[in-house]
């Protein structure tokens, strides 16, 4: 059997040659082109996969290529790569027929084997770009998630692969990670995008408000029901409706809202008969509520009727190489809101990233609001910021003593070394590769042979 054909295009020569040594080494062929000229001048029938850069350089970007490859070269599998990751860009690459989007640094396990399912899934499909998003919309708006890292890229690919159906999605999360976020950018990119987004609190109610709240009622059907009431699940008619913390529903109610999502219909309090509605239904939780179906505090049922998709929201401190973009973006909106103008030093960013942040991108947000209602100068110091941060920054500064304690071998110093300066430019791999020495090449060397994931940022 002869060896795969890769196209690679990326406008920067530096990158296609990374990419030649990681597709070589795997055992393919690779050609290069570092412009939409030469590379559909390159590009035949016998390539097996392109591997393109979203943005290139020129006129031509790599969504504009994707679509004319789409047309003149249907069978083959396209790969887009970008340093800008994004939902939109995610979700644009996945409708315009991509097979899958990957965001700049690349990890090369997660290139090759993503690589390798194209391939194969191509040999099993005569078009499987059509195949795998025969129903995407025509359509996509802007979301307010933030944040490039690894997990984020991940999730935006997630939710542009779920948003065209009309399977329910359970999202799931600690506290203050942005799951109504998630659960709005669903509804935002899929064909319900122009029908209501209904959120509710089902933890703020009282199970016979909430009751009401979700599926109205009839007049007269208890003391100061004056009037008949629409429900929620009838206010968002062909659209969406958002239950967040649904774990906490009781379970008499729990076996409402399984009707709902088995047959498509409502019955308000003191109603006589069933009401239609077409609804999709996105439930969200902190719980885990596998775990309550274990203990019998959530129906099994329910559970697997909402959970056809799961998307998990990671926590701040698993995305810390978002908090600078996270950071600015909440530093803009409490200066618009507050009519003043403030910055924020390098010094109190660096502090914090090494802070955990329970509450997660919440508790980042009130903090930056915070600090900008409540700083004596137009620049946010270190000394603005209270005391907790400057512990949890000294406990990082102390910990440097564990990359020696225990005699490591050279290998094991240099794995540790390298976790540490990742740390210290918040996981800027332009900036670690300068600290260290080397170029971006040999830092990807070292990473995959250390095993260590290389953020998105730089």
């Amino acid at each position: 059997m002869s060896a795969k054909r890769i196209l690679v295009i990326d406008d920067d020569p530096e990158t296609c040659e990374f990419l030649s040594e990681v597709f070589n080494d795997a055992g393919w062929t690779v050609e290069t082109a570092t412009n939409p000229d030469d590379a559909t001048a390159k590009l035949d029938s016998s390539i097996d996969l392109i591997v393109s850069d979203v943005r290139l350089g020129t006129r031509v970007d790599g969504i504009e290529l994707l679509k004319r490859f789409r047309v003149e070269h249907p069978r083959i599998p396209v790969i887009l790569i970008s340093g800008f990751g994004s939902l939109e860009t995610a979700v644009e690459s996945i409708r315009e027929g991509a097979f899958d989007f990957i965001s700049k640094p690349f990890n090369v396990e997660e290139v090759v084997a993503t690589a390798r399912r194209a391939i194969e899934f191509s040999q099993q499909s005569p078009d499987p770009r059509r195949e795998r998003t025969a129903d995407l919309g025509e359509s996509f708006g802007g979301s307010a998630l933030v944040g490039r890292s690894r997990e984020m890229i991940a999730l935006y690919k997630e939710i542009a692969r779920v948003a065209p159906s009309r399977s329910t999605v359970l999202v799931t999360g600690e506290s203050g990670t942005g799951k109504e976020l998630v659960a709005r950018a669903v509804h935002d990119n899929s064909p319900r995008a122009e029908r209501p987004f209904v959120p509710v609190n089902c933890g703020a109610l009282t199970e016979t408000l909430l009751e009401s709240e979700l599926f109205g009622h009839q007049k007269g059907s208890f003391t100061g029901a004056v009037s008949d009431k629409k429900g929620l699940f009838e206010e968002a008619d062909r659209g969406t409706i958002f239950l967040d913390e649904i774990g906490e529903t009781s379970q008499a109610l729990q076996v409402k809202l399984l009707r709902v999502l088995q047959e498509g219909e409502i019955r308000r309090v003191g109603g006589s008969g069933p009401i239609r509605v077409d609804v999709r239904v996105i439930g969200a939780t902190n719980r885990d509520l596998e775990e309550e179906v274990r203990r019998g505090g959530f129906r099994e049922d329910l559970f697997y009727r909402l959970s056809v998709v799961r998307l998990r929201v990671p926590p701040l401190r698993e995305r810390v190489a978002d908090i600078p973009a996270l950071a600015a973006h909440f530093l803009k909106r409490a200066c618009s809101t507050s009519g003043r103008e403030v910055t924020l030093s390098e010094q109190a960013l660096r502090m914090l990233t090494k802070y955990p942040w329970p509450g997660n991108v919440r508790e980042l947000e009130n903090t930056i609001e915070h600090l900008v209602l409540y700083s004596r100068d137009a620049r946010i110091t270190a000394d603005d910021l209270p005391e907790k941060f400057r512990e949890a920054a000294a406990e990082v500064r102390t910990g440097l003593a564990d990359l020696f304690d225990d005699l490591p071998t050279l290998d094991e110093l240099e794995r540790r070394y390298m976790l540490h300066v990742l740390a210290a430019v918040n996981g800027n791999r332009t900036r670690a590769a300068e600290t260290m020495g080397v170029d971006r090449r040999t830092l990807y060397r070292m990473a995959e042979r250390f095993a260590i994931k290389l953020d998105q940022s730089g």
